[in-house]
């Protein structure tokens, strides 16, 4: 047999037939980000709906799982949006989200860890330094630690005063270089880079300073209060920073 003539299997395909698949291909390339839009946004509607966090088990091309603990979360926009720093300090201050925005904003772009071990790699997070706000708020002397509190009603996460000044640690605004949505809890979250994602609390409202740090809502259930990647919850995850 002549290897340069192999014999031919099966039907040629046509020309109008291949001009339509690449047709179709190129289609499936425009469609896809609008299609990956509404998947997020399907899941992202199911899981307000879902305190069991089974939505998380649901395939996403887009890397990240959600997840929420309260039964419906009410939507903010930038006119309803408050966020509060309170407790040991010597100016209370209450943002919107304009003043948030009018301030200086650091970009990072930082691997995102689960502690059930999804990961989403190179994703920018963009926001205000969490360190910026303490400092105009004039945390006092005897202050230790953070509380951070939700408008989901349900959801609270703490970390120690050291923590919370780390240049790595953000009031999110925006995320994978977009406002944050509702799904990815917009229009503000906290984003604590080099933490497991529990720590990045969603639906930011409250910023409290406390004595002494009080466990959240997943640490009352048995996740490590230093939630460092690769560093606790039995876990040996690479370092997201």
């Amino acid at each position: 047999m002549n290897d340069e003539h192999p014999p031919q299997r099966g039907t040629p395909v046509g020309r109008r037939v291949f001009l339509g698949t690449l047709g179709l291909g190129a289609l499936g390339v425009v469609a896809a980000p609008r299609l990956q839009r509404g998947l997020e946004s399907f899941l992202g509607g199911a899981a307000d709906k879902d305190p069991t966090g089974l939505t998380g088990l649901l395939p996403n091309g887009g890397g990240f799982r959600y997840y929420s603990v309260a039964s419906s979360v009410p939507r903010k926009n930038a006119d309803s949006y408050r966020l509060t720093i309170d407790g040991l300090v010597d100016r209370p201050t209450t943002y919107t989200l304009a003043d948030l925005k009018a301030l200086p904003q650091t970009r990072m772009v930082r691997d995102v860890q689960c502690v059930t071990g999804w990961r989403v790699p190179d994703t920018p997070f963009e926001g205000v330094r969490l360190s910026r706000l303490l400092d105009t708020a004039k945390v006092r002397p005897t202050a230790k630690a953070i509380r951070f509190t939700c408008f989901d009603g349900t959801y609270t996460e703490s970390l120690t005063l050291d923590q919370a000044r780390r240049a790595d640690v953000l009031v999110a605004l925006r995320m994978q270089d977009k406002d944050i949505g509702h799904s990815h809890g917009g229009p503000v979250r906290l984003y604590v880079a080099p933490m497991y994602f529990y720590k990045s609390a969603k639906w930011l409202s409250g910023i409290t300073v406390t004595d002494e740090v009080r466990p959240g809502y997943w640490e009352e259930r048995g996740y490590d209060v230093d939630a460092w990647v690769g560093r606790s919850n039995g876990r040996d995850d690479e370092p997201t920073s």
